[in-house]
């Protein structure tokens, strides 16, 4: 049985417990889980069809063909997963984007690892800027109902900063292969301005303006790719590996059992609500590492949280230390093997154990300055 499917089982075995344990808190707990998983869901999908239309593989031609040098590429870079990431979340980020950054590397004749690595670690920084960038966001937002707009207009700053801060160290540390000078080689990809761009606009605006937005753009994802399978230009089993849908049934299980127990079992709830900003941020990071970055969410924001940005940086920035902290490593794993590359956990967490403690300082920093 492969991991995926195991973490399905265990997913649906512990959300069964929770059911018989305590039916109450478990449907409280699917009612804030759920809307998280959905949206998700439609995000990508909708990036599956924007891949497929070669935006994602245009961009990182149109990158390595302008960029003058590696450092530049990696500048670039990083706008790009920052972007992709705020407008389609951090798993379509590093599914689509780690083969078309690899690629990206190697048109130039350039070293991978910079953009390898990066588009895993930046992906997670650069969770912060929309509620649909991470579903630890619309877990622990759940008790505020906040639209888009409203989220941002906090977060824009520690998100800028986390994600600037990450591609500092990781370019610090990856300085020799950045100051490597190389030119493209291929032809750049031609575009299909179609079905994948419109999906991609109509699912940002309702991200942007509905607080609820789950369900809008999972019928956006479902309308794209139905009309793609319609046309003969993909088939469901496809669709099915990419969306890794016993992942998302194995951490929404999870997810709803832990946020049962933080409803049953006071102490998580209690203790939180007795610590600062900087504490929270450090409890979540670690939380994340520990229970993963979703069922720690669902955990430690059973109730409303009294420091939810600070939290909220904690848990997308955590993840960077290591794989178990979010679903995105093990999409960027794929993702990457699927382009060729060997990617190291092990050298992907010693980014991680300069970067985390340096971006979520930082960004808490942005958020107690920002009041």
């Amino acid at each position: 049985m492969s991991l995926a499917w195991l973490l399905g089982v265990v997913g649906v075995a512990a959300c069964a417990v929770a059911f018989l344990a305590n039916g109450p808190d478990a449907r409280a707990a699917s009612a804030q889980d759920w809307s998280p998983f959905v949206l998700v869901t439609g995000l990508l999908l909708v990036g599956l069809v924007a891949d497929d239309d070669g935006l994602f593989k245009a961009a990182g031609d149109r990158l390595a063909r302008t960029s003058s040098s590696g450092l530049v590429l990696y500048f670039g870079a990083t706008l790009l997963v920052g972007a992709v990431t705020a407008v389609l979340n951090l798993d379509t980020s590093v599914a689509f984007l780690t083969p078309v950054l690899v690629y990206a590397a190697r048109s130039r004749g350039g070293g991978e690892a910079p953009l390898l690595y990066g588009c895993l670690l930046l992906s997670n920084a650069g969770s912060l800027f929309l509620p649909g960038s991470n579903l630890t966001n619309l877990i622990v937002l759940g008790h505020l109902h906040m639209t888009g707009a409203g989220f941002i207009s906090h977060m824009w700053a520690p998100g800028l900063v986390a994600l600037f801060v990450t591609a500092g160290v990781l370019g610090v540390l990856e300085r020799r292969e950045l100051a490597l000078r190389s030119s493209p080689t291929a032809s750049p990809t031609p575009v299909v301005w179609g079905l994948g761009l419109v999906a991609i606009v109509v699912s940002a605006f309702f991200v942007l303006v509905l607080a609820a937005p789950a369900l809008e753009v999972l019928a956006v994802g479902v309308v794209s790719i139905v009309i793609r399978i319609a046309k003969g230009r993909d088939h469901v089993g496809h669709v099915a590996e990419v969306l890794g849908v016993p992942l998302l049934i194995g951490l929404f299980g999870i997810a709803v059992a832990l946020g049962t127990l933080g409803r049953t079992w006071s102490y998580p709830g209690s203790t939180m609500a007795h610590l600062n900003v900087w504490a929270t941020g450090a409890v979540a990071a670690v939380a994340s590492v520990i229970f993963n970055n979703l069922p720690a969410a669902s955990l430690l924001s059973a109730h409303a949280p009294t420091h939810p940005f600070a939290l909220l940086i904690g848990l997308n920035l955590g993840p960077n230390l290591f794989v178990s902290g979010s679903l995105a490593w093990l999409l960027w794993m794929r993702a990457a093997r699927v382009a060729g590359a060997e990617p190291s956990l092990a050298r992907a967490s010693r980014f991680g154990v300069w970067a985390v403690p340096l971006s979520i300082a930082a960004a808490l920093t942005a958020l107690v300055f920002l009041g």
